[in-house]
């Protein structure tokens, strides 16, 4: 692999690849699965960003797509800087190597704080906003258990469970997954909790712009954070409908231990652990339980030889040229408002896999193609 390039051995990005793949990231209809499928397609983030406009015009889109300008990027990178943090792309040694390996990882993460406690083994502790004291109590034991075992402790950054979770294992060191950007802490209140998280063993990560005020939709994002890091998540007191069991839920899909709480089925807040146990997680009883189960999971070279899914950069042309319009129609009318397969799609069409790729691309720049998990896509139809 050339110098430079983020891939299988963890080699830095240079400066200026940094610089085009953050405008790359922040261009319009670009998230991270595009963001993958455009390097492997283009062979640096340079070349997508110039290939962008035509993309999105053959996509059928009537407007200029935004792209992110140089001096964004440079802007952003230094506001960084003057706030303690950096930005580590995918393939680069200190990003969180459980994290590489999710449907959709996010190609650059801003940081602040311990960049050790990324490349630790972690453990996702998530629940009740309204902990009951209990509750806040058993967290504080698991975490500080695990946090002496070696594990990293992920949450959310939220009241209730959350806290209990990051206060517990700051000395061993606790990683806080953002919904905002790194200057926008959510809620208000906990600052400074934040403050003592990366002054000490701990970080704070997040993929969003400086200055991003979180949303409500901002969350799930956040909790697919902390599962993609863990290897497993711990669920402490969750209503039935609660953030703590899409984090639980994500899990699952990534591969990851979903461990859960019992609680009183007279308390609402354990409705959701307690159906989490009905739906096959495993019962925790004391931190032993979630330390055990992890064990053969936390071996340091577990995720390692799996890096080359990082995005790595390369020199040269494009992988294929586009398809023509007969076949960029056929691709196009097999595609309809229901997620399907990328393989269905190929075996449908009977066409090759880089011309469906190259005009699923161009709708995805078009604003026009849905990601759904598993990898499906579906399309929005022009009026």
């Amino acid at each position: 692999m050339a110098t430079g390039s983020a891939g299988l051995t963890g080699i830095a990005l240079t400066e200026k690849q940094r610089i085009a793949w953050l405008r790359l990231i922040r261009s319009d209809n670009v998230g991270p699965s595009t963001f993958r499928d455009l390097i492997r397609h283009y062979g640096s983030a340079e070349a997508a960003l110039a290939a962008l406009p035509e993309l999105s015009q053959r996509g059928g889109s009537t407007r200029a797509i935004r792209i992110a300008s140089e001096q964004d990027a440079l802007r952003e990178l230094e506001t960084a800087h003057r706030f303690g943090a950096r930005f580590v792309g995918i393939g680069e040694p200190d990003y969180p190597q459980a994290l590489r390996q999710i449907d959709g990882a996010p190609p650059l993460l801003a940081v602040k704080g311990s960049l050790p406690a990324a490349t630790r083994p972690a453990i996702g502790i998530v629940g009740s906003r309204n902990a009951s004291i209990s509750g806040a109590k058993f967290t504080a034991m698991i975490a500080r258990a695990c946090g002496q075992a070696g594990y990293a402790v992920v949450s959310g950054l939220a009241r209730g469970i959350d806290t209990a979770a990051h206060r517990a294992s700051l000395e061993t060191g606790t990683i806080a997954a953002m919904a905002g950007g790194l200057d926008q802490p959510y809620p208000p209140e906990n600052v400074g909790l934040l403050n003592e998280i990366w002054d000490r063993n701990g970080l704070a990560v997040s993929e969003m712009p400086f200055g991003w005020e979180p949303r409500a939709r901002d969350f799930p994002r956040r909790n697919r954070l902390i599962s993609g890091i863990s290897l497993g998540v711990v669920v402490v007191e969750a209503a039935t409908r609660s953030g703590s069991l899409i984090t639980a839920r994500l899990a699952g899909e990534f591969g990851r231990l979903v461990f859960a709480v019992p609680g009183s089925p007279l308390d609402p807040r354990c409705e959701g652990t307690n159906g989490l146990l009905k739906d096959g997680a495993m019962i925790v009883t004391s931190p032993d339980d979630v330390i055990e189960a992890l064990r053969p999971l936390a071996e340091p070279d577990l995720f390692r030889p799996q890096l080359a899914e990082a995005p790595a950069e390369r020199s040269g042309k494009p992988l294929s040229v586009p398809p023509d319009d007969t076949d960029r129609w056929q691709i196009i009318d097999a595609l309809g408002p229901t997620p399907v397969e990328i393989d269905d799609i190929i075996r449908h069409t009977g066409l090759s896999v880089s011309s469906v790729h190259s005009v699923l691309l161009e709708l995805d720049m078009a604003g026009r193609l849905h990601r759904h998990p598993g990898g499906l896509v579906s399309i929005s139809m022009l009026d």
